[in-house]
């Protein structure tokens, strides 16, 4: 589904997705950039499989000795938890979640549902 602007003023549609929170189709991807619902100690939220930094698997990422960020499982970067949960508005209600992706603007493509495998640190039940 994708929110239009009703008003005309010129607005990009911004992509809603629901997906599931685990298994299969527990990964969508939203204008070329793959996202996972991941559940960590310090709460559950939707972030990039992708690593910001070099494109590494984030998915598999583990948490770093802080508590603080993941660490990618390709170059050992830190990515801030903090940012990653502001990053994508999202409500799970039971096994599926829904996501708002602002940032992600119209390329012709419609989200693609997908699986993923998560590290055991980002799949905490």
């Amino acid at each position: 589904m994708r929110i239009s602007d009703s008003f005309g003023g010129g607005l990009h549609p911004v992509p809603v997705v629901t997906f599931s929170t685990a298994g299969r189709g527990n990964c969508v991807t939203v204008a070329g950039m793959p996202y996972v619902y991941a559940r960590t100690a310090q709460g559950a939220f939707v972030m990039p499989a992708r690593c910001p930094h070099r494109g590494g698997p984030l998915h598999l990422a583990r948490i770093g000795p802080n508590g603080r960020q993941l660490v990618c499982p390709w170059h050992e970067r830190g990515v801030s938890l903090s940012r990653l949960r502001q990053e994508v508005p999202a409500v799970r209600r039971g096994d599926l979640v829904t996501a708002v992706f602002a940032g992600a603007f119209d390329t012709g493509a419609e989200p693609q549902v997908e699986y993923r495998p998560l590290s055991p640190d980002l799949s905490i039940c």
